[in-house]
């Protein structure tokens, strides 16, 4: 496996390093591969099989999200037609995309994610010059983000020979989407009124004329969302789940609780109970709350190289090689160091010269502007 983020997280089982008063790891995890970290400070607390290279599912929506979202004005509008919607899986989450009806961006993104449609996606991917293209895109922006177990075949997630990811490179893509203010309202978003189809109506005032309606779309996170035997999770933010016959369930989550927000990580459960990808995260985001600053980091989220702290010529004593250098390891940021952070993109100063910022600019305010709703929603 990889050692990205540091040479523990290369090794195959669980990484933990226990500090003085820190709890021992939750009892009956099953996941094949799961990471709890410091979503600000980048501090992975604990991880087992962090870099195993493993099918995604929907989860690749974050990488679809953080690539494609930037690119379209959330009030543009785009009429559907048939090219848009072809080439999608057998059995592809949907969230009732019509040919021929018109959607703004803010809805597609909407059933992105709340119904992981994959129609959404492939509309969104034909706006951005194609499936091939955002394919190639998001291949480039998991490397930039030094997510390098990532390989990606369809922009949806779906099930597709070579297509990989793994826990690591997933909290990536949720903690680059996260400081992106319309990626954390769509994915803490519960519930949302979505387009209907045109029709006309049968009866009252508008009668034999044209109506469009619209129905209720709600989130599949059951940590957001709650189900039966799982509780909506106390200050949970998001991100995105997923499940396919070949990947299992996946899912990836941010949660604040006492002023620290962490981002946890599971794919694939072995244990076949109902929704039992979220019972795990739970347990492991409960660990995390109480084991954050006990237990000992074991490795950490790099910040993406265009943040590298090696780029900067002044940084010679920090952590690091030569920004040119194909052979230096990548490394942490300053603030997954312990450092303070500022969630900003790497600036040019004048004079001819183009230095980047360290990586400490790769996360801003010491607190994440999580959504006014999400905080008021998950107080306790």
């Amino acid at each position: 496996m990889s050692s990205v983020g540091g040479a523990r997280l290369g090794q195959p089982g669980t990484q933990v390093d226990l500090g003085s008063g820190a709890p021992v790891l939750p009892k009956g995890l099953t996941a094949r591969s799961w990471i709890v970290s410091d979503a600000e400070s980048g501090e992975v607390l604990a991880a087992h099989n962090a870099h195993w290279r493993l099918p995604p599912a929907s989860t690749m929506k974050m990488l679809f999200a953080d690539t494609v979202l930037p690119k379209f004005p959330s009030t543009e509008k785009h009429k559907v037609v048939p090219s848009d919607l072809a080439g999608m899986g057998v059995g592809s989450s949907m969230v009732g995309i019509k040919e021929g009806e018109s959607y703004t961006v803010h809805d597609l993104w909407l059933g992105v994610f709340l119904r992981s449609g994959n129609d959404a996606v492939h509309v969104l991917s034909a706006m951005n010059d194609g499936v091939g293209n955002t394919v190639k895109e998001m291949n480039e922006h998991a490397e930039e983000l030094q997510a390098l177990d990532t390989h990606v075949v369809t922009p949806d997630g779906y099930d597709a020979p070579k297509q990989v990811s793994s826990a690591y490179d997933l909290s990536l893509f949720a903690r680059s989407g996260l400081q992106k203010k319309d990626f954390r309202e769509y994915c803490s978003t519960v519930r949302a009124q979505f387009p209907g189809e045109t029709k006309k109506a049968k009866k009252g005032k508008n009668a034999g004329k044209p109506v469009r309606g619209s129905f209720e779309i709600q989130n599949t996170n059951r940590l957001l969302s709650g189900d039966y035997d799982t509780p909506v999770y106390q200050g949970i933010a998001g991100v995105k789940n997923g499940n396919t016959t070949n990947a299992g369930a996946t899912f990836t989550g941010v949660a604040e609780r006492n002023g620290r927000v962490l981002l946890v990580t599971v794919m694939h459960p072995e244990k076949a109970e109902h929704n039992e990808v979220y019972k795990e995260a739970a347990k492991l985001l409960d660990w995390g709350f109480k084991a954050s600053g006990k237990a000992k980091p074991v490795g950490a989220l790099v910040a993406p190289r265009s943040a590298q702290p090696s780029a900067r010529p002044e940084a010679s004593g920090q952590a690091g090689g030569a920004a040119g250098d194909a052979s230096a390891k990548p490394v942490a940021s300053d603030a997954a160091r312990g450092g303070s952070g500022g969630m900003g993109v790497a600036l040019a100063i004048a004079g001819g010269v183009l230095v980047l910022l360290a990586a400490a600019t790769f996360l801003v305010n010491r607190r994440w502007p999580l959504p006014d709703l999400v905080r008021r929603r998950t107080r306790p």
